[in-house]
């Protein structure tokens, strides 16, 4: 009898990480990153090819018309077609995952284990969701910063003096982050172990401590969202008082300049998500990378 040698899963011998499974499942992730792209700039489009239709429509031409149906109908092709696909795709990634987790953690204890194995497809969840989210909203605010440089460039510093305030203030929690998510983890890891003890006693203090580390994680979110949230409605209410006392503008114009300021704003907000996100993760790919039980 011959013992195979296929690998366990094509995660084996790679760290569990991002860049790991990114390695790995470049083409899948590829693709679907790029029909997510494509189905930005065809969002985009919808506002420009509406003001056209309106204006052809009015003059008795179904030209734009029909260009603004040509794009909604692509739009649903490619969001029904990108949907299925990252079932799919984004599924292997998370078999392959779980089994490489599982095929080097021999002596982790199974609540551990099955906890750590909760906690990688969080790597996934992220490539899947969070990261393309994230990728647009950086197209967005340097859409807006341009927009805004065009109209005056005063608006734009004012946008970008927003965006390094958010990050600061961000960089000065990113420690505390990793901190709180290290102890929610470790809890997390206790559960199954608790459970097996059928003691009400035992998981009474478990869910106690875990609400307790949920509470720290939301409470320092909602200080440090305040703080972002507050600089960043900074810029616009800067950006609108500059417009309408030191500008030569229109109602339309002014209307422009808070409508691309807000925009700026709902984008860029994305942004410290994402880095809380990578925080989480970076703890939840030290803790899955360990081969024996953590304390």
């Amino acid at each position: 009898m011959t013992v195979s040698s296929r690998p366990v899963s094509r995660l084996e011998g790679r760290a569990l990480n991002l860049r790991g499974i990114l390695s790995e499942f470049w083409p899948r992730i590829g693709l679907t990153w790029a029909m997510t792209l494509i189905e930005v700039m065809l969002f985009g489009l919808v506002p420009l090819l509406i003001g056209w239709a309106i204006d052809g429509l009015l003059a008795k031409d179904f030209t734009a018309f029909w260009q603004l149906a040509g794009v909604l109908a692509a739009l649903i092709v490619l969001g029904t077609l990108r949907r299925v696909y990252d079932t799919r795709a984004y599924g292997v990634m998370r078999v392959a995952l779980g089994k490489a987790l599982a095929a080097r953690s021999p002596d982790v204890p199974v609540s551990q284990l099955n906890a750590r194995m909760d906690m990688g497809r969080e790597l996934v969840d992220f490539l899947e969701e969070e990261a393309p989210e994230s990728a647009t909203a950086v197209l967005h605010s340097l859409v807006a910063i341009v927009i805004l440089a065009t109209i005056n460039p005063m608006l734009a510093l004012s946008a970008i003096a927003a965006f390094v305030g958010m990050i600061a203030i961000y960089a000065l929690a990113h420690q505390r982050f990793v901190s709180l998510n290290k102890v929610l983890n470790s809890q997390k890891e206790k559960q199954v172990g608790i459970l097996g003890t059928r003691s009400m006693p035992r998981l009474g203090a478990h869910l106690l401590s875990l609400r307790r580390a949920e509470v720290r994680v939301s409470d320092t979110e909602g200080v440090v969202y305040g703080l972002i949230f507050t600089v960043l409605l900074g810029a616009v209410l800067f950006n609108l008082c500059y417009a309408t006392q030191s500008m030569v503008v229109t109602a339309g114009l002014v209307f422009s300049i808070v409508a691309y300021s807000w925009d700026f704003v709902e984008s860029a907000l994305a942004l410290p998500m994402t880095l809380q996100s990578l925080a989480r993760l970076s703890e939840i790919v030290t803790r899955i990378n360990q081969n024996e039980a953590s304390t």
